[in-house]
């Protein structure tokens, strides 16, 4: 299953490290990331792959909250097909 996480904060050293390890962690594929800063803030898409994550989806998404509240950022993942269908109005 595909799903699109978003990460939004203020720039700052070890970002993409300590979310990507939270991925890692929990056998997360990303198949694709942007990312970029726009003035002092960090902006980040990613489109990851959570066929082999044993979480519920529920769970994945307290995880990236809590580890968004730990780094003073938001952080979001939504199934592939909701964030499509939410963007083609």
């Amino acid at each position: 299953m595909r799903a699109v996480i978003t990460v939004i904060g203020k720039d700052r050293i070890g970002i993409i490290a300590g979310v990507t390890a939270l991925l890692a962690e929990n056998q997360i594929n990303i198949l694709d990331i942007s990312q970029t800063i726009l003035q002092d803030f960090f902006t980040m898409v990613m489109i990851v792959d959570t066929k082999k994550c044993e979480l519920k989806f529920e769970d994945l998404q307290t995880r990236l909250r809590v580890k968004g509240e730990e780094m003073d950022l938001s952080i979001r993942i939504q199934h592939e097909d909701i964030f499509n269908s939410m963007h083609n109005i």
